[in-house]
């Protein structure tokens, strides 16, 4: 479901080469704290944890990419937006752990996410979870890739296997809820479009208030990958808004895609 990235553009491929190279030393910095006493604030009011392991690979990833860049936007989750990034074409969304939760309890299932997004689209993406030695990546007109091989979303079958949450499950209409196997919690948003691009799971509904940095790279892994993620008008997402935050979302293979988000769009009418 990703759109036509015009010609005249930088070389996605360079990009791609620069994302990786900061992802992975961001990523193994931050797994140097891993399983260790980390020092841990909140922020959002008291909901969301922010680590030392967090603002370390925010650092490296600043540093690397605006160094080499700097005449993109920036806009990360652990640093204050600035919203000069809107006069900018061209803008790194930087998620420098997503699943810090996980991160802070010892689980693997976290990862660092980098995105270059061109006029509103991501044109090359990194996701890289250190823990569990695995490293997706795409560009816009080119394959998704984990640890170098190509990946591709699978068919789906008559059994839906979905990562949703439970109290959601059971909002769900009949026929539909009687399809779902319900997938174990994946904390890391990112990491669970992952797993639907590796063709692991079928597809997840997202709730709302997802943030660009949640998503724009494994937006783009997941469409290279033959899947979709999308609002519940079935159209694609725009980043780099002024407002970075995004209503209830639909992910899945393509076939599986429809029936998911009238599914979702249920949901949303109660």
């Amino acid at each position: 479901m990703s759109e036509t990235i015009p010609s005249a553009t930088p070389n996605w491929d360079e990009d791609l080469a620069l994302i990786i190279a900061a992802a992975v030393a961001a990523g193994d910095t931050a797994l140097g704290y891993f399983r260790r006493a980390v020092d841990v604030r909140w922020k959002n009011e008291g909901r969301s944890p922010v680590s030392e392991a967090d603002l370390a690979a925010n650092d490296i990833l600043s540093t690397r990419l605006l160094g080499a860049r700097p005449g993109y936007g920036w806009l990360s989750e652990e640093t204050d937006d600035d919203e000069t990034r809107l006069t900018r074409d061209t803008v790194f969304v930087v998620d420098p752990i997503d699943g810090t939760r996980a991160f802070i309890g010892g689980k693997e299932l976290w990862c660092v996410s980098v995105a270059v997004v061109h006029q509103g689209l991501p044109a090359a993406a990194v996701l890289y979870a250190p823990a569990l030695e695995e490293l997706f990546q795409a560009t816009h007109d080119g394959e998704a890739c984990k640890n170098g091989e190509t990946i591709a979303v699978r068919d789906p079958g008559e059994r839906l296997h979905l990562a949703v949450a439970e109290d959601l499950v059971k909002k769900l209409h009949s026929p539909y809820r009687e399809r779902i196997e319900r997938v174990p919690h994946v904390p890391s948003l990112a990491y669970r479009l992952a797993m639907i691009a590796d063709g692991r799971i079928d597809g997840t509904i997202v709730k709302k208030n997802a943030h660009d940095w949640d998503l724009a790279a494994a937006d783009l892994i997941l469409a290279r990958a033959g899947g979709a993620l999308c609002g519940l008008d079935g159209l694609p997402l725009s980043y780099n808004r002024p407002i970075v935050s995004h209503g209830f979302l639909g992910a899945a293979s393509g076939q599986a895609l429809p029936s998911l988000l009238a599914a979702t769009r249920a949901l949303e009418d109660h």
